[in-house]
């Protein structure tokens, strides 16, 4: 028997999915971020605390994230755009889904990538032409996996870390969004 280890804790993950049977209030999470504006359309993102288990947590290490925009639209480029920001966590929540699936289906992997490309026409956000939407037209996930499975195998793994991803969900399914000013 070949021991499988592409660095998740399963075991824990498969404990606490038990434990939040019977207590499902423990797995009411709320996630923050805050955003300050620095100049231009320069803002610094910052992620730290979050609510779960039922009390407050805090990450290891504060989390920074710049945000601008490209010379191309006149900004100053300090950091990827916002919008790109979403193909980044979607593109590392489904390769992090797909190392958690591998590791419960004893499948051992050698390397995975995944490509994110969001298709975006920008006239909406410009106001150029009211019909155009402003966030992306399609996205397009794409991988590229070396493992020791088969190519069904792999695909089931995509298939199940797709199933599984918040963030895919998030994108694919509307969620409520309430905006205020304090």
């Amino acid at each position: 028997m070949t021991t499988v280890d592409n660095g998740v804790n399963v075991q824990a993950l498969l404990d606490a999915r038990e434990a939040l049977r019977s207590a499902p209030e423990a797995a009411q999470f709320t996630w923050r971020a805050s955003a300050k504006w620095q100049n231009g359309v320069h803002s610094t993102a910052t992620v730290e605390k979050f609510f779960g288990l039922g009390q407050e947590q805090t990450h290891k290490s504060e989390s920074v994230f710049s945000a601008d925009h490209p010379e191309v639209f006149a900004a100053a480029d300090q950091g990827i755009t916002p919008i790109e920001y979403l193909l980044v966590g979607l593109a590392s929540c489904l390769t992090a889904g797909v190392a958690s699936v591998a590791q419960n289906r004893g499948i051992q992997l050698r390397s995975v990538e995944s490509t994110v490309e969001g298709a975006h026409d920008i006239r909406g956000i410009l106001g150029v032409d009211s019909d155009v939407r402003n966030g992306y037209n399609d996205i397009k996930v794409t991988f590229n996996i070396d493992a020791d499975a088969s190519k069904e195998e792999i695909e089931a793994l995509v298939a199940q870390s797709q199933k599984r991803s918040a963030v895919y969900d998030a994108l694919t399914n509307p969620t409520n969004i309430t905006v205020e000013v304090a």
